[in-house]
């Protein structure tokens, strides 16, 4: 083993020299809340200074997040278009005249979003690469240079099981050092597939997955997602990050290796705003909109007293339910009764602003949470919050305002308030004297009149220094291999918290099984001059393999999927376990399937082993599994299906086909084609007998323009194939690639799905 010489630098400025790591918050507001994580600028203006009430440009752009400005120029996230032709757009403009520069666009597939819940949210700029990072609402996750160009992209819902929501939320990403960290529900493999709201930090270089977390207690509150965005931090010698889940927790994580440090229960559902830090008083500040976990009233502004040692927290800590141990709850120093689900809170000068859902804003005491004044804005508020410079509001009201507002100590004056075309759903975004804000119908900037401008200095927020090695940091920690393909892999010294040391050339490799692992599997695979390698006739398969060298280890997690033709049928499975949904012999699905182990079960139906889909958990009545690699394009997948039901209620039982959804709906006797309900959604009659067997074809063709064809036919099983596609759909910007998979959906988890005899072709 080799350790280099130097300890690795994490910070989010590294590689910057002192001078340009100085400026970077000057002229710029590269995240969602800006310099801070607080939505205050550091800007301050000459004497004199007003808003002017008039846009110096705007643009026919939808959005519902909060703009980036770094290095003249204005990052967008929005949305246009209808129906199929919907699509979100990353959108860079000059930030002087507005003129746009490059654009990159993406069609939603596979998700369940509606009412244009898109773009909820922002991208971020990495200040030392200005690289942009965006995660779209329906999961996929992509790196752009600062021309525009695509660096790298990840589907999170094919590549590790993220699941969707109607209400769209998808929180922004954020930079610390070398990482980039998003979140989402995921219901993946192994030991990661149950249902949680995770954290996942992926290199910003390459989009290798580094860790993921589940630092909460269980599965989302009635599929609460949350897009609460983590605030970071240093502290006990560790960089930490504090967020809401779905859960009703808030989490407190170690960025380095994600390990989950603390949590504490606030909530029966989940925790959507994104925690502020008042750094004067050592307090994390949130609030939520849900019932309480002690009290029966709803929602809370709340202060959490921060330990500076997490091994003295100053209550009783003990690990229950899984997750992060738990807080003792007498670390809440205050809470006031203010009920909000999303919009986030301000600190600045001793004073907290928090808007509420029936659209006051609310002034209270950072020490005592003493509220100090309201002030009545609307009448109701959804998602934006507050941005404040040189000690004025800048506040988006849903109905479609925006509100200029001078606080002070026991009242507060409107300086203005404009009308905004569309619903104001985005924070602003302030920067060099412009204030940006996004509405469902445009972009607007709105100028400040000053003769200066001035920059306060930002705190210094020191960075942990890495102590002695303990361990071995394998990055990617997650791989995916097709049998025949290998992978390499960057092998790095970490100390006992995570943080890099130096680098290893090479160690010994061994196939390992967690002693805790319910399911003792093994990758067919082996590791050859340092790269894990999957020969060509490699089985489909999963497992993890251990690193060692000079006394350290790390551990790598991966699995082996074959590549088409794949032909699939269950009779060689023991059926050893005893169903929570029937009470049946099982057996799980093959463990490499993302989200399948919770989903189906391997069970003898009128003499055969089938697969059949669990009715014992209401999160999974609407499910899609995952059985292939994202990357596959062109192919044909075919299974025979059958809906259980009566003639009033029936499931529906389907195949995923590259982004693409060909179902047979039984309450409605069709064969339909779908990637989003509101997106591509085309039908055709089909008669739909429950408890009868069909055979489901479906083909996917894209052609040189990038249109496709979406085909399907269906007949009863055992009976010649038809000639003719029982539906074929044109699609103008079709999907070029996608994991086959299945889909199901039992209304309220009552009616059972059935698979067998799967097969993946590519086409002739």
């Amino acid at each position: 083993m080799a350790v280099a010489a130097a300890a690795v630098s994490f910070s989010p400025t590294a590689g910057l020299s002192q001078d340009s790591a100085a400026s970077v918050h000057e002229g710029s507001w590269i995240s969602w809340r800006g310099p801070l994580q607080t939505g205050v600028s550091l800007e301050k203006y000459s004497d004199g200074a007003k808003f002017n009430p008039k846009p110096e440009w705007e643009k026919e752009i939808a959005g519902r997040g909060t703009p980036i400005i770094f290095k003249g120029k204005v990052y967008s996230w929005g949305y246009r278009g209808k129906g199929p032709d919907l699509e979100e757009v990353l959108t860079c403009y000059d930030e002087k005249t507005g003129d746009s520069i490059w654009e990159a666009a993406y069609h939603d597939f596979i998700s369940d979003t509606i009412y244009n819940r898109y773009s909820i949210g922002s991208v971020a700029v990495d200040a030392e690469t200005e690289n942009i990072y965006m995660a779209t609402t329906y999961g996929l996750v992509v790196c752009f240079d600062n021309s525009g160009k695509e660096l790298w992209q990840i589907s999170m819902i094919e590549r590790f099981g993220r699941l969707t929501f109607p209400n769209g939320r998808a929180g922004s990403p954020v930079v610390d050092g070398n990482l980039m960290i998003i979140r989402g529900v995921t219901s993946y493999w192994g030991a990661d597939g149950p249902a949680r709201d995770r954290f996942f930090a992926f290199d910003k270089n390459t989009g290798d997955l580094v860790w993921s977390s589940a630092p909460g207690t269980g599965p989302p509150y009635l599929k609460d997602s949350s897009m609460s965005t983590p605030f970071l931090e240093t502290r006990g010698g560790r960089r930490v990050f504090y967020a809401g889940t779905g859960c009703g927790n808030i989490v407190c994580v170690n960025v380095a290796d994600g390990t989950p440090l603390w949590r504490l229960q606030i909530s029966k559902g989940g925790i959507n705003s994104s925690p502020v830090l008042d750094a004067a008083r050592q307090r994390l500040i949130c609030v939520h909109g849900a019932e309480n976990i002690d009290t029966t009233e709803t929602g809370r502004a709340f202060a959490l007293h921060l330990p500076e040692d997490y091994g003295n927290t100053g209550g009783e800590v003990e690990a229950d339910q899984g997750g992060a141990p738990q807080l003792s709850a007498d670390i809440e120093d205050w809470r006031a009764p203010l009920d909000q689900f999303t919009s986030s809170p301000l600190v600045h000068d001793g004073r907290v602003y928090q808007l509420v859902k029936t659209g006051s804003l609310f002034c209270m005491d950072a020490e005592s949470g003493k509220i100090l004044w309201d002030l009545k804005l609307s009448n109701e508020q959804l998602h934006a919050s507050p941005a404040m410079a040189d000690g004025i509001l800048y506040i988006p009201m849903y109905e479609g305002k925006l509100f200029v507002v001078k606080p002070g100590d026991t009242s507060a004056e409107i300086l203005h308030e404009i009308n905004l075309v569309g619903n104001a759903i985005g924070s602003p975004a302030i920067c060099n004297g412009k204030v940006y804000v996004h509405t469902t119908e445009k972009l607007y900037r709105f100028g400040i009149d000053t003769d200066s401008i001035a920059w306060n200095d930002a705190p210094d927020d020191a960075w942990p220094k890495a102590g002695e090695a303990t361990s071995i940091s394998v990055v990617p920690s997650d791989v995916l291999l097709n049998a025949g393909d290998s992978t390499g892999f960057a092998l790095r010294t970490v100390d006992a918290n995570g943080l890099p040391v130096g680098t290893v050339e090479s160690g010994e490799w061994e196939k390992f099984v967690p002693p805790t692992a319910k399911v003792k599997a093994e990758m067919d695979a082996s590791v050859i001059d340092g790269k894990l390698t999957a020969s060509a006739d490699a089985n489909e398969s999963a497992g993890m393999f251990k690193v060692s060298a000079d006394g350290l280890t790390g551990f790598v997690r991966g699995r082996v999927i074959p590549n088409p033709p794949i032909s699939l049928d269950f009779e060689g499975d023991e059926l050893t376990g005893e169903s929570t949904t029937n009470g049946a012999a099982f057996a799980y699905p093959p463990l490499p399937w993302i989200g399948g182990r919770f989903k189906w079960e391997v069970q003898e139906h009128e003499g055969n082993k089938v697969l059949m889909k669990t009715l014992d958990r209401i999160l999974f009545m609407r499910c899609t599994t995952f059985i292939g690699d994202p990357e596959l394009s062109n192919y044909t997948m075919q299974a025979d299906v059958m809906t259980d039901g009566n003639r009033r209620v029936k499931s529906v039982v389907g195949l995923v086909n590259q982004r693409y959804i060909i179902s047979l709906v039984g309450n409605s006797n069709v064969i339909e084609v779908s990637s989003n309900h509101e997106r591509v959604k085309e039908e055709a009659p089909f008669s739909i007998a429950a408890n009868t067997w069909y055979t489901l074809k479906t083909r996917v063709d894209i052609g040189e323009d990038g249109s496709g064809v979406i085909r399907g036919k269906a007949w009863p099983k055992g009976e010649a194939e038809p000639d003719a596609w029982t539906i074929e759909v044109e699609h103008k910007n079709a999907h070029k690639k996608g994991a086959p998979g299945l889909f199901g959906f039992s209304p309220q988890s009552q009616k059972a799905v059935f698979v067998d005899n799967i097969t993946i072709t590519p086409n002739e």
